[in-house]
């Protein structure tokens, strides 16, 4: 016998406020999980519609959040920012405004300090290893590479 709960239009509707009212939250994010609690399609495009009109889901806001979150935290760089972005299916527009949430000064200070923090760790005493090692781990974080090796041409001679 199948266990699974079903819910009214109504009753997934209160369930989802509160879901986006805990944290932002993208559209697919939404989908998906009116998908697992196996809405029929219709009923999805009516939720969403709801949602989005009474403000618990915004896109640009979403994305604005996760851009804000993402760089302070985990100090991610503009490339992983959008491919991040692009993989939650959010617009080309709320992506651009989002990336205006972060400040070029903070930005680069924040590529010269985790630049500097890297070095330290890297035990290699090869200077083009090291550049490599460093390289790589600041471009994994999505870092752009003109900038990578600038501050690295910097600090490593």
């Amino acid at each position: 016998m199948n266990s699974t709960k079903t819910y009214t239009v109504t009753e997934a509707k209160r369930k989802l406020e509160r879901y986006c009212a805990y944290q932002e939250r993208c559209h697919k994010e939404v989908k998906t999980k009116l998908k697992e609690m196996r809405m029929i399609p219709e009923a999805i495009d009516v939720i969403l519609v709801h949602l989005i009109e009474h403000n618990f889901l915004n896109e640009e806001r979403f994305a604005q959040a996760f851009v804000r979150g993402k760089f302070r935290i985990k100090q991610w760089g503009k490339v992983r920012l959008v491919r991040e972005l692009k993989l939650r299916e959010i617009s080309t527009y709320s992506i651009q405004t989002a990336l205006k949430e972060i400040d070029e000064e903070a930005y680069h200070q924040t590529l010269e300090a985790l630049t500097l923090k890297r070095i330290a760790q890297v035990k290699e005493n090869d200077r083009f290893k090291k550049k490599k090692k460093v390289a790589d781990y600041l471009l994994y974080r999505g870092w752009e590479s003109h900038l990578v090796y600038e501050k690295l041409n910097e600090f490593i001679k």
